[in-house]
C-alpha cells in the first residue's frame, strides 16, 4: 500500500507543541479514541494519510484521515480522525486500551 499524507510531526509543528506534551490522542468521528507517544510519532515518522495508492480514502478505509502506524497493531490505526489532541497523560487509554488491550500495541 502506498500511503499519501502528512507527517503528524509537521502538523503539530504548525499548530505548536507545548513542552509538556508527551502523548498524541486521536479522536475519530465515531467517538473512537487511541493514543501514541509523541516520541514514537517522531521516531517512526508516522503519517496521517488521506489517500492510498493514488486514491482518496473511501469511507471504509477511514476518510478523511487514517493514522498509518506500521509498527503497531490495527487498533492504533485510528480511522475517521477528526481531531488530534496533545496531552501530558502518558497513561491515556483509548477505546480498546480501556478494555484491556496493551497501550503499546507493538507488532512482534
Amino acid at each position: 500500500m502506498l500511503w499519501e499524507g502528512v507527517q503528524i510531526t509537521d502538523l503539530l509543528a504548525d499548530a505548536g507543541i507545548k513542552d509538556e506534551a508527551t502523548t498524541v490522542i486521536f479522536h475519530c468521528v465515531d467517538g473512537y479514541t487511541t493514543s501514541l507517544p509523541l516520541a514514537t510519532i517522531k521516531d517512526q515518522e508516522i503519517i496521517l494519510a488521506y489517500a492510498a495508492n493514488g486514491v482518496t480514502l473511501p469511507a471504509s478505509m477511514g476518510f478523511p484521515f487514517i493514522v498509518v502506524a506500521e509498527d503497531k497493531l490495527g487498533y492504533k490505526w485510528a480511522r475517521w480522525v477528526s481531531e488530534i489532541e496533545l496531552s501530558s497523560d502518558e497513561t491515556y487509554k483509548g477505546y480498546w486500551e480501556k478494555r484491556g488491550y496493551d497501550n503499546d500495541a507493538a507488532v512482534n
